[in-house]
């Protein structure tokens, strides 16, 4: 399997394809196999680089504390350990998050940015924002790592026809270590770059399911603090967009990549 030592601990990654690259980084309690159904479609045409993030997957689960900008870190020091720079980077949830915080940090290494069902921010700003994620935090102690499962799995998919997608998740959830999961999930609660979106130059696409747990007018707010974002609405998907909807997800990722592609050709 392939590794590389970063920051004191090893991070799996894959790389498969050529062109132009396209970095792919999941979300809370996943790992690059996530990303099962964009694989093969994106390596036809660009170099796709799939990596675990820190207390994921196949990479190292070291104690926490950790934050968004560690794992972050983690994955600029991959970037540059491979030498590759600048890469489109296509983030779900968490990993949008880490796309941002790249963004902000190494915006060297970010040719693009795709956030999918993810914000610059996990801040509270009202009292049933605060109270959701209260009531995160409890179920992450409250409940076993089966019943937590279970419960995220039929949010995620509560469709009689999407009762495989929810098996997959609930057999893939399970891997989990559940401490480097917590560490993960409390990385994530208060974090937050609003502050330097503005700064942000790199072309910003938001995908958003209809159903996701934050509405597509949140990210349309955020995207007009960005010079150059735009969002896009993908129907019937919940906040696994890539899975419960690939084709459509697909569609518009790469035809946003093209479009990029396109332009810097007529520079």
């Amino acid at each position: 399997m392939p590794y590389q030592h970063v920051n004191d601990i090893r991070l799996y990654y894959e790389t498969l394809g050529q062109g132009e690259p396209v970095l792919f980084l999941h979300g809370l309690g996943s790992s690059s196999h996530g990303w099962a159904f964009q694989r093969e479609p994106f390596a036809q045409h660009y170099q796709v680089i799939l990596a675990d993030a820190r207390g994921h997957g196949e990479s190292d689960k070291p104690t926490g504390p950790y934050s968004v900008s560690m794992m972050a870190g983690d994955i600029a020091a991959l970037l540059d350990a491979l030498d590759v720079r600048p890469v489109h980077v296509v983030g779900l949830s968490m990993g949008g998050m880490m796309g941002f915080q790249l963004a902000v940090d190494r915006p060297d290494l970010v040719r693009s940015l795709v956030a999918v069902n993810s914000l610059p921010e996990l801040v509270p700003h009202s009292l049933g924002e605060r109270l959701a994620l209260w009531q995160r935090k409890l179920l992450m102690r409250v409940l076993s790592p089966q019943q937590l499962a279970r419960a995220l799995g039929k949010r995620l998919f509560p469709k009689p026809e999407q009762q495989t997608l929810q098996d997959a998740f609930i057999e893939d959830f399970l891997r989990n270590d559940p401490a480097a999961y917590r560490a993960a999930a409390n990385a994530l609660i208060g974090w937050s770059v609003r502050d330097r979106i503005g700064a942000i130059t790199c072309p910003v696409l938001f995908v958003s399911g209809d159903r996701d747990y934050t509405p597509p007018t949140t990210k349309e707010a955020y995207a007009q603090e960005i010079p150059d974002a735009r969002i896009v609405v993908i129907p019937d998907s919940g906040h696994a967009t890539p899975v419960d909807q690939p084709d459509a997800f697909n569609k518009v990722v790469l035809d946003f990549l093209s479009s990029i592609v396109t332009d810097d050709s007529r520079l």
